[in-house]
């Protein structure tokens, strides 16, 4: 059932503050894609057809990935890179991995390599300058990967310089929080997967729900559709933009539909202008 329900895809349009942009980057537009979960099941030819035609409609000057472009098995990631040699961007697309590329022991040394056969810039807590010096890009590692150690590479970043990070799990904003971070780019969490208008994602009710449930039949319940209260902690941030503290986050609802499956919740590519404040304006 989990793809079933997926909705039509929207191109969600944001406008992104940062503080001492450069007069260059005025303008700049990025294209963010997340969760394709390609794997035969979980998103169709036709959607991510039309995913690569609006990216390109756009003009991005950068297009930005965020993760889990499988689900477990790596292989099919070499059919994916077929189609994402088609997007097109002015200073190239760069990316990190998900929870689900690490999957097998020699899943991120395939997926690595595939995307980087296509000209896919992959950033395993690295720091690249595809839009100059004065904006430095961040991609970190899995949160869930035991590499996961931002103070090294945030630490190189003087704290007057404007950056952007990519890091595919939303719950690190909390730990960001000690750094800069201008804007986070993350997905992983489906924008929740099911939503309810006008009060957020069900995943917020879902522990409550399941204490309701006789406990015989509540493993089965879990075994449908999954135990999602575990895939982040703050399920506040589940999609959309948010300030945390000084801090900007971006969380893509992502491509691929996972279970239990979407509900007004739709699949999303994210068209990113930056422009320039002044700090204490």
């Amino acid at each position: 059932m989990h793809w079933l329900f997926t909705g039509h895809l929207r191109v969600d349009k944001i406008t992104v503050k940062i503080a001492e942009l450069p007069a260059s980057l005025q303008g700049t537009t990025l294209v963010q894609l997340s969760d394709f979960h390609y794997d035969g099941l979980r998103l169709s030819e036709d959607m991510l057809e039309k995913a690569i035609a609006l990216t390109n409609e756009a003009e991005p000057d950068l297009i930005l990935l965020t993760g889990d472009y499988v689900t477990d098995d790596p292989t099919p990631i070499h059919q994916l890179v077929l189609r994402l040699k088609h997007l097109q961007s002015r200073y190239g697309i760069y990316a990190v991995l998900g929870n689900h590329d690490i999957y097998y022991s020699h899943s991120k040394a395939e997926i690595t390599q595939a995307l980087t056969s296509i000209g896919v810039h992959v950033l395993w807590n690295e720091i690249a300058y595809p839009l100059g010096k004065e904006l430095p890009l961040v991609g970190l590692a899995d949160y869930w990967s035991r590499e996961f150690q931002p103070a090294p590479v945030m630490n190189q970043l003087d704290s007057a310089i404007p950056r952007i990070v990519l890091s595919h799990n939303p719950d690190t904003a909390k730990i960001l929080q000690q750094w800069r971070v201008d804007l986070q780019l993350s997905g992983h969490t489906h924008g929740g997967h099911i939503v309810i208008p006008g009060i957020g994602p069900v995943v917020f009710y879902y522990k409550k729900l399941l204490k309701q449930i006789p406990k015989k039949l509540r493993r089965w319940v879990t075994f449908f559709l999954g135990d999602c209260s575990k895939v982040v902690r703050y399920w506040e941030w589940a999609q959309g933009f948010h300030k945390v503290e000084g801090n900007q986050l971006y969380v893509n609802r992502g491509l691929g539909t996972y279970k239990p499956g979407r509900l007004f919740c739709p699949p999303e590519v994210t068209v990113i202008t930056l422009i320039s404040h002044q700090k204490n304006g």
